[in-house]
């Protein structure tokens, strides 16, 4: 399981992430507010502005301070290092 740093030693499943969004539009305010409601909020921006929303597959919502941009280079980033892996261990054989 691979875990991707999402601000301030946070860490979230990447195969568990279903959206990465900005939080400026009014159906993301709407999302947050209604998982805010039901308990489903996860808030790690320790205090500062929420840069990026990460939904899960669990319906989860986790509030970051980190650029949605930026976590999702550290997605890419983390599948291109698995596709490397796989590649080296094919050649071995």
């Amino acid at each position: 399981m691979k875990f991707i740093n999402i601000g301030f030693g946070n860490m979230v499943a990447a195969e568990r992430i279903v959206a990465l969004v900005s939080p400026d539009s009014s159906p993301i305010k709407r999302l947050i507010s209604d998982a805010k409601d039901d308990g489903r909020v996860i808030d790690v921006t320790c205090g500062r502005r929420t840069r990026s929303v990460i939904v899960t597959d669990s319906e989860h919502v986790i509030l970051s301070a980190i650029q949605a941009e930026t976590i999702s280079n550290r997605l890419l980033d983390d599948d291109a290092d698995t596709d490397d892996e796989a590649g080296s261990e094919e050649e071995d054989d």
